[in-house]
């Protein structure tokens, strides 16, 4: 059965619960989070408690790690900084708790999963092929998913002295991935960075592919949020830009 993947929510409630729709829609039910459920955006609350009870795996990422207090959160400007204190002054006791068991990454039966990469999982961005190659060389099961970079994605290599290929996803592409080594980014639920509006989430096919999908959601009602929250307009205009 499918598994979907998705990451960098960033406290959108509106696309969150677009796309677990989506994702139900296609029949799946198994779901696994990268990270950064906060951050940036006004509902982390609702945003963190939705991810807790529908996926199976919940990484923590950077803005997760900030908010819990393991990273200075001073070193965060503008609407990322805004976004973390406001998690820091509104997340309920019991979810606060919730964070104290998250890490930045996981090994399941079908992949492994990290919130940045396989050698940094909290700060290193898999978005060169540079990078991408050290990974992939640390990397040790035929799939591995990352986040962060916000941006659907891929890297493939052969066999372990190949190349390594890769490029930007869109809308309906896939990944296959049988043979050699593989490592995908669904791209950003809440705040996607591809030029493309729309919440970004892939759905995985153990043994077969990786599916990119996109999903239409209320981008007004988070602006809406946002300024019912006070925080940085620019929060708001980049959902609408995709960046």
């Amino acid at each position: 059965m499918a598994i979907a993947v998705i990451s960098d929510v960033h406290g959108n409630l509106a696309a969150l619960e677009a796309v677990l729709a989506d994702i139900a829609s296609h029949g799946i039910s198994r779901i696994w989070c990268l990270g950064d459920t906060l951050g940036y955006g006004p509902q982390p609350n609702e945003c963190l408690a939705l991810v807790l009870q529908r996926c199976e795996v919940v990484l923590a990422g950077n803005h997760d790690l900030a908010v819990r207090g393991d990273i200075d959160a001073s070193i965060f400007r503008g609407t990322a900084g805004a976004g973390i204190a406001w998690a820091q002054r509104t997340l309920t006791d019991e979810l606060r708790s919730a964070l104290d068991g998250m890490r930045a990454w996981a090994f399941t039966e079908e992949a492994e999963l990290y919130h940045a990469s396989a050698n940094d999982n909290v700060w290193e961005y898999v978005r060169d092929t540079r990078v991408a190659t050290r990974h992939l060389q640390t990397q040790r099961m035929t799939v591995s998913f990352v986040g962060h970079s916000h941006e659907q994605r891929y890297f493939s290599v052969d066999d372990a002295h190949g190349d390594v290929t890769g490029d930007l996803l869109r809308e309906g592409n896939h990944v296959t991935v049988i043979d050699g080594k593989h490592v995908v980014n669904p791209g950003s639920v809440g705040q996607p960075r591809d030029r493309d509006p729309r919440a970004a989430w892939a759905s995985f096919e153990p043994g077969s592919r990786v599916v990119m999908h996109r999903t239409t959601y209320d981008i007004g009602a988070t602006r809406a949020a946002i300024t019912a929250a006070g925080l940085p307009a620019e929060a708001g205009e980049r959902l609408e830009l995709g960046w």
